[in-house]
């Protein structure tokens, strides 16, 4: 199948791309890939290194001339995401990824391709493997366990590593070169719940939001799309200072690092309140399709009469904190990058809220390209946690790389871009975690990062395909970039 790219000057790099899809390579199973990269490296007489996570180093001398330039670290992450479509027989513990050739694009049969950041790797073997690419000494790295947490970044030893620039294949845009990331920690909320019985006069409703648009509460919280557990909030907030309604449950979301579609509360009130409900529920779906509507006009809130009628509800002190937790909450976009025009520079996502037996738990996702943004946004969650007597955790604490006006190999980058294709790259940053912040930690922030690679399509996705002239075209980039580092 790859006959077809013979032609191309990257036909090295897909051939080793090829390669690695031999191997199952899905987040966790990593050891054969890890192997063959040692092998790779053995066969080519280079020196190569093997953690305990499975992380891989490997070293090559700069070329004639190029002996005493800055060592450079090339770096991508060896797994992938496994996903099919429901009719594949694929097994990803065994069988290889299958190649299709169409047009321009590179997909796979059924499955995820792996191109993120399979193809990182591919472009790295080739420019080792080569004896007539100019290039400084170079170093690369190849994570394991990127897909589910950076676990390989996490636990690199930077010592294992000379060089301080560092060259990451892991963007999925041409012409967009990352030069930050934001830093995140996942946030909870416990709210002790003290229940009670109702009284037996109480009609027993479901208040349902739906048909939100939601999203990936990095990339798209500028989009300022509705938080179904926000808007639940502000709803039972004002219904509570119409009628005494009782609280049997709230809930809404799936993950914290989205932004919820629905939410659902079980609430109880008199018979002869049911006609100020009704006005409420109008009253509020006309203010919400107002505010939302460009951004999520199909937002809808109903009500379903319930026949069985609960008798555990949460005491009049437990609903009130937990009225006063899911209206005062921070989230949303909390700041403005002032270096780079559109970036979120700190946001906070309100994602999952869950009723449990002893606990209403509210669960966020906290970013922020600045560490005490970061922490500010963390601060204010304890001192709410505080007022109402909740408990508050952190966990998954994964840091930022924040941009640097002066960095060199951005310099380097857009000047070459603007030679090879005559204009300027765009300049851009990812308000979503990236390795390079863990590299930044690691090395004390004594590494200058950039972030580049070719366009690819649905990743994470049984659609994923990767753009063959987009590839050639970051091959030929890449090669003049280490061209020019002297």
């Amino acid at each position: 199948m790859l006959e077809k790219l013979k032609n191309l000057n990257s036909f090295k790099a897909f051939k080793y791309f090829k390669e690695m899809n031999q191997v199952p390579r899905g987040s966790g199973n990593e050891k054969g890939v890890s192997d063959f990269l040692v092998n790779f490296a053995k066969e080519h007489n280079l020196k190569v290194t093997q953690d305990a996570s499975l992380n891989i180093i490997i070293k090559k001398p700069g070329t004639l001339g190029y002996e005493n330039a800055p060592k450079i670290i090339i770096q991508g992450h060896m797994d992938m995401v496994c996903e099919k479509e429901l009719h594949s027989k694929h097994d990803f513990l065994k069988d290889p990824i299958e190649f299709i050739v169409e047009g321009d694009n590179l997909h796979a049969n059924g499955t995820t391709l792996g191109a993120d950041d399979g193809i990182a790797v591919a472009m790295s073997l080739a420019v080792l493997d080569s004896t007539d690419i100019p290039h400084p000494p170079i170093e690369l790295l190849v994570t394991t366990g990127e897909e589910v947490g950076m676990v390989g970044a996490e636990a690199l030893d930077p010592n294992d590593l000379e060089g301080r620039i560092l060259i990451n294949i892991d963007s999925e845009e041409e012409g967009k070169l990352l030069v930050s990331c934001a830093g995140g920690v996942r946030e909870r909320i416990k709210l002790p719940i003290v229940w009670e019985k109702s009284d037996k006069n109480f009609v027993n409703c479901l208040i349902k939001l739906r048909d939100l648009k939601g999203g990936h509460s990095g990339m798209e919280i500028d989009k300022e799309r509705g938080n179904a557990n926000k808007i639940m909030g502000r709803f039972l907030v004002d219904l509570k200072s119409a009628i005494d309604f009782k609280i049997s449950s709230i809930s809404g979301g799936a993950k914290n690092n989205a932004i919820p579609r629905s939410a659902d509360a079980v609430i109880l009130f008199r018979e002869d309140d049911k006609v100020i409900v009704n006005q409420k529920l109008a009253l509020w779906n006309s203010i919400f399709k107002n505010e939302l509507n460009t951004i999520d006009p199909d937002v809808n809130l109903s009500i379903e009469i319930l026949d069985n009628n609960s008798r555990k509800i949460f005491s009049e002190e437990t609903a009130t904190k937990a009225l006063q937790v899911l209206f005062l909450i921070p989230n949303g976009v909390k700041s403005m990058s002032q270096d780079i025009k559109g970036l979120v520079q700190s946001s906070t996502n309100i994602g999952v809220l869950t009723t449990q037996d002893d606990y209403l738990v509210f669960d966020s996702a906290i970013r922020s390209s600045v560490a005490s943004l970061k922490k500010l946004i963390c601060d204010e969650t304890i001192v709410l946690a505080e007022m109402v007597g909740a408990t508050i955790e952190f966990e998954s604490d994964y840091p930022e790389w924040q941009y640097d006006a002066n960095s060199k190999i951005k310099t380097v980058f857009e000047n070459v871009y603007n030679d090879l294709f005559g204009k300027k790259p765009e300049i851009a940053a990812i308000h979503a975690g990236l390795e390079c912040g863990l590299f930044s930690k690691k090395f004390e922030g004594n590494i200058d990062q950039i972030s580049f690679g070719p366009n690819m399509y649905d990743v994470h996705t049984s659609k994923e395909h990767l753009s063959i002239s987009s590839t050639d075209r970051m091959w030929n980039y890449l090669l003049a970039v280490l061209k020019e580092i002297k």
